[in-house]
């Protein structure tokens, strides 16, 4: 079955899920035989978030960006994460069915209207599936389901169809950057998928598979590893070589990195049923999974000089536990989501933020980019996000599907 096919098959269960979305919060999941100091836990390490957003979100100014002296910076535009704030609020609306986390939701995502057209970024799924893809998920109301669907035309202008790829950074005229890809913008094409469903036309699926498998054929190592970027000649579409910004060098393997696409793999497999992106996110789950040391909270780089003895970063270790639990059901491997559930605990036992009373996140010891020392060790608005996301998946499966979309092809 083509690509197009499978979206036009899609758009009726979508405009279902959305239907039926506005019941209030669902009771948690019952909990497994065998895991109940863990899910105890993961409970309480939610109830812990849930108290954090209640004394700090209503003095929030902006969007989360990255903390300072461990108090928010923030961006008012947006700048590439601000999908995470109104997602986290969501998530915590999820789990505690408290009112005003619905409303200050709702009030931050309408501050992302005018990015819905912004072709000058790759992040459009960032920006908008936490946020307004969720919002309609979650109320039924077409205005936020409309302004994904422009965000999702704005993104498919950055595709290259002689490299079959979509540029990462710079503005469509910019020649510097032109034809560079990093791994980060298999987490945007969810959005596209998302257009698809919704709209019924193929196109932008289609670009979201070519992308990734342009990006399956390059990226991963003989051993699972992946390099941060690869570049290709945008006039002709022709292959270049690894390089990278955020990792080490071009023949490390930052971890966020190897995160996004564990998790970005595990999700177009899920849109598309193509085993292919399968095998690769398991090949790049194996690999991270190796690399771990025992504390199970990844270091910024898993093949730098100094690891394993190295700095963290938690947000690498909140988005790989979300993709393996996704790579756990999609596999029907049981250690997946086993490993799953020990990131989230070595988070919420080692990386929150509990024993400070100046702290405004949830999550502490992530690292941004470490090559420009730009925010090591700091709290990061998608590690609050992506833990909670992470926990949810494990509590309240039902909940996060209303919210994200589970679902399989």
């Amino acid at each position: 079955m083509s690509v197009s096919r499978r979206a036009l098959l899609t758009t009726a269960a979508g405009t279902a899920v959305a239907a039926t979305s506005i019941a209030p919060p669902a009771q948690a999941a019952e909990e497994v035989p065998g895991h109940a100091a863990t899910l105890r836990t993961l409970r309480e390490t939610a109830d812990y978030a849930v108290a954090k957003l209640r004394a700090v979100a209503p003095g929030v100014s902006g969007f989360p960006v990255g903390t300072k002296f461990e108090k928010w910076t923030y961006s008012q535009n947006g700048d590439w994460v601000g999908g995470f704030w109104p997602g986290t609020l969501w998530m915590a609306w999820l789990h505690s069915g408290e009112e005003r986390f619905r409303t200050l939701a709702l009030a931050s995502a309408e501050k992302l209207a005018p990015r819905q057209n912004d072709t000058g970024t790759h992040d459009l799924g960032f920006l908008f599936y936490p946020s307004w893809v969720t919002a309609w998920r979650l109320t039924g109301q077409d205005t936020w389901r409309a302004g994904a669907l422009r965000a999702a035309s704005s993104l498919i202008r950055r595709y290259n169809p002689r490299g079959r790829f979509i540029r990462a950074w710079g503005a469509l005229d910019e020649q510097a950057n032109a034809g560079r890809v990093i791994m980060d913008t298999m987490m945007n094409l969810d959005l596209l998928a998302f257009a698809s469903s919704q709209s019924g036309d193929g196109k932008y699926l289609d670009i979201a598979v070519e992308h990734a498998r342009t990006t399956q054929r390059h990226f991963p190592r003989p051993d699972g590893s992946t390099p941060h970027v690869y570049d290709f000649d945008p006039s002709s579409g022709a292959p270049l070589g690894p390089a990278t910004v955020q990792g080490y060098s071009p023949a490390s393997c930052w971890s966020r990195g190897q995160a996004w696409g564990i998790y970005g793999f595990t999700t177009i497999h899920r849109r598309t049923g193509h085993r292919e992106f399968l095998t690769t996110a398991r090949k790049l789950a194996d690999f991270a999974l190796g690399a771990l040391t025992p504390d199970n909270v990844p270091v910024w780089d898993y093949l730098a000089p100094q690891a394993p003895h190295d700095i963290k970063d938690a947000s690498a270790g909140a988005v790989m536990a979300c993709g393996l639990l996704d790579l756990s059901k999609a596999t029907g491997e049981p250690r997946y989501r086993e490993a799953a559930l020990r990131l989230l605990t070595a988070l919420a036992q080692t990386c929150l933020t509990t024993k400070s009373t100046r702290a405004e996140a949830i999550v502490a010891r992530c690292t941004r980019n470490r090559p420009s020392e730009d925010g090591v060790e700091i709290s990061l608005p998608y590690a609050d996000y992506y833990l909670l996301e992470g926990i949810l998946r494990v509590l309240r499966p039902d909940d996060v599907d209303r919210a994200i979309d589970l679902s399989t092809v």
